[in-house]
């Protein structure tokens, strides 16, 4: 299966902000199909995210997913808060400690 260019904006950002140890990414869009924010083509626009980083350790949640959306911000700012259409992102962020319990 062939990655959508969100999908790739997403992995190439994380990859390049935290050096996760391990990074899931899982597009989602297909389940809301006809809700708001659902791209006509059905892939690219609802995401789920693992992500274990040692940039996490000591972090409260909040702090963790400001970090991420930091990292995802695009430069030019003409591609929405996250950039390529993304409407929804459920994120899970990890220090690797806690990913090994």
């Amino acid at each position: 299966m062939r990655m959508s260019d969100a999908e790739n904006f997403l992995r190439t950002r994380l990859q390049a902000a935290f050096s996760p140890q391990s990074l899931e990414i899982v597009d989602e869009s297909r389940l809301h199909a006809g809700h708001a924010g659902a791209n006509a083509a059905g892939a690219g626009s609802h995401f789920r995210v693992r992500i274990v980083a040692e940039a996490f350790d000591g972090l409260a949640r909040l702090q963790r997913h400001r970090l991420i959306y930091r990292a995802l911000r695009p430069e030019d700012g003409e591609n929405g808060v996250l950039g390529f259409g993304i409407h929804a992102l459920a994120l899970s962020a990890l220090s690797p400690r806690e990913a090994a319990a």
